[in-house]
Protein backbone atom coordinates (compact mmCIF):
# COMPACT_ATOMS: atom_id res chain seq x y z
CA UNK A 1 0.00 0.00 0.00
CA UNK A 2 1.73 3.40 -1.07
CA UNK A 3 2.39 5.36 1.36
CA UNK A 4 -0.06 8.78 1.45
CA UNK A 5 -0.40 12.55 2.81
CA UNK A 6 -2.44 15.17 4.00
CA UNK A 7 -1.45 18.69 3.98
CA UNK A 8 -3.68 21.81 4.93
CA UNK A 9 -2.71 25.61 5.00
CA UNK A 10 -4.14 28.40 7.41
CA UNK A 11 -4.72 31.48 5.72
CA UNK A 12 -3.69 34.44 7.83
CA UNK A 13 -5.49 37.94 6.73
CA UNK A 14 -5.18 41.46 7.31
CA UNK A 15 -6.81 44.55 5.81
CA UNK A 16 -4.57 47.46 7.33
CA UNK A 17 -1.18 47.84 8.55
CA UNK A 18 -0.05 49.43 11.32
CA UNK A 19 -0.22 52.81 9.71
CA UNK A 20 -3.58 52.67 8.68
CA UNK A 21 -2.62 52.21 4.87
CA UNK A 22 -5.52 49.70 3.54
CA UNK A 23 -5.01 46.57 1.21
CA UNK A 24 -7.80 47.75 -1.37
CA UNK A 25 -8.24 44.26 -2.59
CA UNK A 26 -9.31 43.19 0.55
CA UNK A 27 -11.55 45.88 1.83
CA UNK A 28 -15.06 43.77 3.26
CA UNK A 29 -18.33 46.16 1.84
CA UNK A 30 -18.36 48.92 4.51
CA UNK A 31 -19.58 52.26 4.19
CA UNK A 32 -17.91 55.49 5.59
CA UNK A 33 -20.44 55.83 8.12
CA UNK A 34 -20.45 52.11 9.57
CA UNK A 35 -16.66 52.29 9.81
CA UNK A 36 -17.51 55.33 11.90
CA UNK A 37 -19.80 53.41 13.93
CA UNK A 38 -16.85 50.69 14.72
CA UNK A 39 -14.12 53.29 15.62
CA UNK A 40 -17.19 54.74 17.95
CA UNK A 41 -17.34 51.34 19.49
CA UNK A 42 -13.85 50.50 19.90
CA UNK A 43 -13.30 54.17 21.46
CA UNK A 44 -16.72 53.85 23.69
CA UNK A 45 -14.89 49.92 24.77
CA UNK A 46 -11.35 51.77 25.94
CA UNK A 47 -13.17 55.09 27.89
CA UNK A 48 -15.75 52.20 29.57
CA UNK A 49 -12.60 50.08 30.33
CA UNK A 50 -10.28 53.39 31.85
CA UNK A 51 -13.42 53.95 33.62
CA UNK A 52 -13.89 50.79 35.12
CA UNK A 53 -9.97 50.43 35.92
CA UNK A 54 -10.54 54.04 38.28
CA UNK A 55 -13.58 52.56 40.15
CA UNK A 56 -11.87 49.50 41.24
CA UNK A 57 -8.86 51.33 42.83
CA UNK A 58 -11.70 53.47 44.36
CA UNK A 59 -13.39 50.81 45.86
CA UNK A 60 -16.37 51.05 43.86
CA UNK A 61 -16.24 47.58 41.84
CA UNK A 62 -14.60 44.83 42.27
CA UNK A 63 -11.84 43.24 40.55
CA UNK A 64 -11.99 43.88 36.76
CA UNK A 65 -10.56 42.25 33.81
CA UNK A 66 -9.66 45.67 31.05
CA UNK A 67 -9.41 44.85 27.27
CA UNK A 68 -7.11 47.80 26.62
CA UNK A 69 -5.67 46.91 23.09
CA UNK A 70 -8.47 44.24 21.98
CA UNK A 71 -10.89 46.38 20.93
CA UNK A 72 -10.55 46.05 17.23
CA UNK A 73 -11.18 41.89 18.17
CA UNK A 74 -14.49 42.60 20.09
CA UNK A 75 -15.96 45.36 17.97
CA UNK A 76 -15.13 43.85 14.39
CA UNK A 77 -16.42 40.12 14.99
CA UNK A 78 -19.67 41.78 17.04
CA UNK A 79 -20.23 44.34 14.16
CA UNK A 80 -20.81 41.23 11.84
CA UNK A 81 -23.66 39.40 13.86
CA UNK A 82 -27.24 39.88 13.32
CA UNK A 83 -29.76 40.78 15.84
CA UNK A 84 -30.76 37.04 15.92
CA UNK A 85 -27.85 35.51 16.12
CA UNK A 86 -26.43 34.35 19.52
CA UNK A 87 -23.40 35.87 21.54
CA UNK A 88 -21.48 33.82 23.80
CA UNK A 89 -19.26 36.02 25.52
CA UNK A 90 -15.80 35.26 28.67
CA UNK A 91 -15.18 38.04 30.88
CA UNK A 92 -12.80 40.28 28.08
CA UNK A 93 -15.56 41.79 25.90
CA UNK A 94 -16.87 45.30 26.63
CA UNK A 95 -16.40 46.10 23.08
CA UNK A 96 -18.71 43.55 21.86
CA UNK A 97 -20.94 44.11 24.83
CA UNK A 98 -21.62 47.92 23.19
CA UNK A 99 -22.23 47.24 19.73
CA UNK A 100 -25.24 44.50 20.94
CA UNK A 101 -26.40 47.61 23.02
CA UNK A 102 -26.29 45.46 26.34
CA UNK A 103 -27.16 48.25 28.56
CA UNK A 104 -23.86 49.73 30.21
CA UNK A 105 -25.26 50.11 33.69
CA UNK A 106 -25.24 46.29 33.46
CA UNK A 107 -22.52 45.80 32.47
CA UNK A 108 -21.06 48.38 35.29
CA UNK A 109 -23.23 46.43 38.00
CA UNK A 110 -22.16 42.95 36.61
CA UNK A 111 -18.45 44.28 37.78
CA UNK A 112 -19.44 45.96 40.98
CA UNK A 113 -20.41 42.69 42.51
CA UNK A 114 -24.31 42.98 41.89
CA UNK A 115 -26.17 39.78 40.24
CA UNK A 116 -29.03 42.19 38.16
CA UNK A 117 -25.98 43.13 36.06
CA UNK A 118 -26.55 40.02 33.81
CA UNK A 119 -30.08 40.14 33.38
CA UNK A 120 -29.79 40.32 29.63
CA UNK A 121 -32.94 42.49 27.95
CA UNK A 122 -35.14 40.52 26.36
CA UNK A 123 -34.62 41.56 22.50
CA UNK A 124 -30.69 40.92 23.09
CA UNK A 125 -29.63 37.44 22.10
CA UNK A 126 -26.78 37.06 24.45
CA UNK A 127 -25.62 35.00 27.02
CA UNK A 128 -24.05 36.12 30.79
CA UNK A 129 -20.44 36.65 31.56
CA UNK A 130 -18.78 33.36 31.71
CA UNK A 131 -15.29 33.44 33.92
CA UNK A 132 -14.91 30.07 34.34
CA UNK A 133 -12.35 29.66 31.48
CA UNK A 134 -13.36 27.65 28.36
CA UNK A 135 -17.42 26.44 29.76
CA UNK A 136 -18.81 28.99 27.94
CA UNK A 137 -17.69 26.60 24.70
CA UNK A 138 -19.87 23.81 25.16
CA UNK A 139 -22.65 25.93 26.05
CA UNK A 140 -22.39 27.68 22.83
CA UNK A 141 -22.54 24.59 20.97
CA UNK A 142 -25.22 23.27 22.71
CA UNK A 143 -27.42 26.58 21.59
CA UNK A 144 -25.89 26.38 18.00
CA UNK A 145 -27.14 22.37 18.33
CA UNK A 146 -30.62 24.02 19.34
CA UNK A 147 -30.56 26.26 16.81
CA UNK A 148 -30.62 23.24 13.96
CA UNK A 149 -32.64 21.18 15.32
CA UNK A 150 -35.44 24.24 15.71
CA UNK A 151 -34.33 24.79 11.76
CA UNK A 152 -33.42 28.45 12.74
CA UNK A 153 -31.32 30.62 10.18
CA UNK A 154 -29.03 32.20 13.04
CA UNK A 155 -25.95 31.60 14.20
CA UNK A 156 -23.88 31.42 17.22
CA UNK A 157 -20.87 33.29 18.43
CA UNK A 158 -18.36 32.47 20.91
CA UNK A 159 -15.65 34.49 21.96
CA UNK A 160 -12.66 33.03 24.33
CA UNK A 161 -9.14 33.50 24.81
CA UNK A 162 -5.70 31.94 24.21
CA UNK A 163 -5.70 29.86 27.13
CA UNK A 164 -9.30 28.12 26.47
CA UNK A 165 -7.63 26.41 23.91
CA UNK A 166 -5.70 24.46 26.55
CA UNK A 167 -9.08 23.61 28.42
CA UNK A 168 -10.82 20.11 28.16
CA UNK A 169 -14.05 22.16 27.43
CA UNK A 170 -12.79 23.84 24.04
CA UNK A 171 -11.81 20.55 22.66
CA UNK A 172 -14.93 18.58 24.05
CA UNK A 173 -17.41 22.01 21.80
CA UNK A 174 -15.18 22.51 19.08
CA UNK A 175 -15.06 18.42 18.47
CA UNK A 176 -19.10 18.44 18.81
CA UNK A 177 -19.26 21.37 16.42
CA UNK A 178 -17.55 20.03 14.09
CA UNK A 179 -19.06 16.51 13.90
CA UNK A 180 -22.56 17.68 13.51
CA UNK A 181 -21.45 20.71 11.70
CA UNK A 182 -23.21 23.45 13.37
CA UNK A 183 -23.79 27.19 13.03
CA UNK A 184 -20.84 28.40 15.41
CA UNK A 185 -18.12 30.79 14.65
CA UNK A 186 -15.32 30.14 17.81
CA UNK A 187 -13.25 33.84 17.85
CA UNK A 188 -10.45 33.23 19.76
CA UNK A 189 -8.77 36.64 21.26
CA UNK A 190 -5.26 35.68 21.08
CA UNK A 191 -3.46 38.22 23.18
CA UNK A 192 -0.24 36.07 24.12
CA UNK A 193 -0.92 35.27 27.75
CA UNK A 194 -3.33 33.06 30.10
CA UNK A 195 -2.73 35.06 32.87
CA UNK A 196 1.10 34.85 32.94
CA UNK A 197 1.73 31.45 30.56
CA UNK A 198 2.95 32.78 27.09
CA UNK A 199 1.23 31.34 24.36
CA UNK A 200 4.36 29.50 22.95
CA UNK A 201 3.93 27.59 26.26
CA UNK A 202 0.66 26.32 25.97
CA UNK A 203 0.75 24.89 22.52
CA UNK A 204 3.58 23.67 20.28
CA UNK A 205 1.05 24.39 17.09
CA UNK A 206 2.12 27.38 14.97
CA UNK A 207 -0.62 28.78 15.31
CA UNK A 208 -4.15 27.87 16.88
CA UNK A 209 -6.05 28.24 13.89
CA UNK A 210 -5.02 25.25 12.72
CA UNK A 211 -6.49 23.03 15.76
CA UNK A 212 -9.91 23.81 13.58
CA UNK A 213 -8.14 21.24 11.08
CA UNK A 214 -8.62 18.35 13.44
CA UNK A 215 -12.10 19.01 13.62
CA UNK A 216 -12.81 19.37 10.52
CA UNK A 217 -13.62 22.54 9.75
CA UNK A 218 -11.47 25.94 8.63
CA UNK A 219 -9.18 27.78 10.88
CA UNK A 220 -8.41 31.12 9.72
CA UNK A 221 -5.65 33.56 11.58
CA UNK A 222 -6.60 37.27 11.77
CA UNK A 223 -4.45 40.30 12.73
CA UNK A 224 -6.34 40.87 15.22
CA UNK A 225 -5.68 44.47 15.91
CA UNK A 226 -7.20 45.51 12.36
CA UNK A 227 -11.28 45.91 13.20
CA UNK A 228 -11.99 45.73 9.14
CA UNK A 229 -10.07 42.07 8.97
CA UNK A 230 -11.42 40.73 11.79
CA UNK A 231 -15.06 42.30 10.61
CA UNK A 232 -14.53 40.29 7.36
CA UNK A 233 -13.79 37.27 8.22
CA UNK A 234 -16.11 37.10 11.20
CA UNK A 235 -19.02 38.20 8.36
CA UNK A 236 -18.07 35.39 6.09
CA UNK A 237 -17.89 32.94 8.42
CA UNK A 238 -20.97 33.63 10.32
CA UNK A 239 -22.98 33.61 6.35
CA UNK A 240 -21.19 30.19 6.09
CA UNK A 241 -22.64 29.01 9.72
CA UNK A 242 -26.19 30.39 8.52
CA UNK A 243 -25.96 28.39 5.08
CA UNK A 244 -25.70 25.51 7.05
CA UNK A 245 -21.55 25.10 5.91
CA UNK A 246 -20.68 24.60 9.48
CA UNK A 247 -18.04 26.21 11.92
CA UNK A 248 -15.26 28.19 11.58
CA UNK A 249 -12.09 29.34 14.26
CA UNK A 250 -10.67 32.40 13.93
CA UNK A 251 -7.38 33.04 15.50
CA UNK A 252 -7.16 37.06 16.51
CA UNK A 253 -4.09 37.70 17.12
CA UNK A 254 -4.02 40.83 19.43
CA UNK A 255 -2.40 42.08 22.71
CA UNK A 256 -3.62 42.29 26.15
CA UNK A 257 -1.99 45.96 26.80
CA UNK A 258 -3.05 45.68 30.56
CA UNK A 259 -3.07 43.61 33.27
CA UNK A 260 -4.78 40.09 33.33
CA UNK A 261 -6.88 41.83 36.01
CA UNK A 262 -6.71 44.49 38.24
CA UNK A 263 -5.31 41.57 40.81
CA UNK A 264 -2.61 40.94 38.04
CA UNK A 265 0.77 42.48 37.64
CA UNK A 266 1.95 42.01 34.20
CA UNK A 267 5.43 43.75 34.96
CA UNK A 268 6.59 40.62 36.63
CA UNK A 269 6.14 38.19 33.77
CA UNK A 270 6.40 40.52 30.60
CA UNK A 271 9.26 43.33 28.89
CA UNK A 272 8.80 46.99 29.27
CA UNK A 273 9.68 46.49 25.50
CA UNK A 274 7.49 43.93 24.14
CA UNK A 275 4.58 46.28 25.56
CA UNK A 276 5.94 49.01 23.88
CA UNK A 277 6.64 47.00 20.44
CA UNK A 278 2.66 46.37 20.59
CA UNK A 279 1.71 49.96 21.82
CA UNK A 280 2.66 50.71 18.29
CA UNK A 281 -0.32 48.54 16.82
CA UNK A 282 -2.67 49.60 18.67
CA UNK A 283 -6.12 48.99 17.05
CA UNK A 284 -7.77 52.66 17.69
CA UNK A 285 -4.70 54.60 16.23
CA UNK A 286 -4.79 52.03 13.44
CA UNK A 287 -7.96 52.42 12.33
CA UNK A 288 -8.05 56.76 12.83
CA UNK A 289 -5.22 57.03 10.41
CA UNK A 290 -7.12 54.99 7.84
CA UNK A 291 -10.15 57.26 8.47
CA UNK A 292 -7.99 60.51 8.56
CA UNK A 293 -6.90 59.56 5.13
CA UNK A 294 -10.55 59.35 4.06
CA UNK A 295 -11.44 62.45 5.81
CA UNK A 296 -13.53 60.58 8.34
CA UNK A 297 -11.71 61.70 11.17
CA UNK A 298 -11.24 64.98 12.70
CA UNK A 299 -10.09 66.35 16.01
CA UNK A 300 -13.30 68.42 16.90
CA UNK A 301 -14.90 65.21 15.49
CA UNK A 302 -12.57 63.28 17.82
CA UNK A 303 -13.06 65.75 20.39
CA UNK A 304 -17.02 66.02 20.61
CA UNK A 305 -17.20 61.77 20.17
CA UNK A 306 -15.05 61.69 23.18
CA UNK A 307 -17.22 64.49 25.19
CA UNK A 308 -20.36 62.47 24.58
CA UNK A 309 -18.92 59.05 25.70
CA UNK A 310 -17.89 60.38 28.57
CA UNK A 311 -21.09 61.90 29.77
CA UNK A 312 -22.87 58.40 28.69
CA UNK A 313 -20.65 56.66 31.01
CA UNK A 314 -20.63 58.96 33.91
CA UNK A 315 -24.93 58.47 33.82
CA UNK A 316 -24.52 54.65 33.50
CA UNK A 317 -22.23 54.86 36.86
CA UNK A 318 -24.91 57.00 38.33
CA UNK A 319 -27.48 54.76 37.07
CA UNK A 320 -25.81 51.52 38.53
CA UNK A 321 -24.75 53.08 41.96
CA UNK A 322 -27.77 54.23 42.38
CA UNK A 323 -29.83 51.12 42.28
CA UNK A 324 -32.09 49.71 45.45
CA UNK A 325 -29.16 47.04 47.26
CA UNK A 326 -29.77 43.78 46.04
CA UNK A 327 -31.09 40.96 48.01
CA UNK A 328 -30.61 37.65 47.86
CA UNK A 329 -33.56 36.48 45.78
CA UNK A 330 -31.66 38.30 43.14
CA UNK A 331 -29.17 35.46 43.15
CA UNK A 332 -31.68 32.81 42.29
CA UNK A 333 -34.43 34.60 40.92
CA UNK A 334 -33.28 34.95 37.03
CA UNK A 335 -31.38 31.97 35.99
CA UNK A 336 -33.86 29.75 34.94
CA UNK A 337 -37.67 29.86 33.94
CA UNK A 338 -38.72 28.29 36.77
CA UNK A 339 -36.90 27.91 39.81
CA UNK A 340 -35.88 24.04 40.05
CA UNK A 341 -36.70 22.50 43.95
CA UNK A 342 -32.91 22.68 44.44
CA UNK A 343 -32.34 25.97 44.37
CA UNK A 344 -35.74 26.50 46.26
CA UNK A 345 -34.09 24.98 49.08
CA UNK A 346 -30.61 27.21 48.91
CA UNK A 347 -32.59 29.90 48.79
CA UNK A 348 -34.61 29.21 51.72
CA UNK A 349 -31.76 27.94 53.52
CA UNK A 350 -29.53 31.21 52.60
CA UNK A 351 -32.88 33.20 53.83
CA UNK A 352 -32.55 31.47 57.32
CA UNK A 353 -36.00 30.11 56.71
CA UNK A 354 -37.13 26.84 57.71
Amino acid sequence: MPRESMKFEIEIMSVLDENGHADENLMPAVSGEHIKVMYEAMLFARLVDDRLLKLQREGRCGTYAPSLGQEATQVGSAFALRDDDWMFPYFREIGAHIVRKMPLANYLLYWMGDERGMKIPENINDFMICVPVSTQVPHAVGAAFALRHQKKSSAVLVYLGDGATSKGDFHEGMNFAGVFQLPVVFVCQNNQYAISVPVERQTASKTLAQKAVAYGFPGIKVDGNDVLAVYAATKTALENARAGKGPTFIECFTYRMGDHTTSDDASRYRSAEELESWKKKDPIERLRKYMESRRLWTADYDAALRKDIGERIEQAVKEAESKPEQTIDDMFSYTYEKMPPSLQEQLKEAKGED
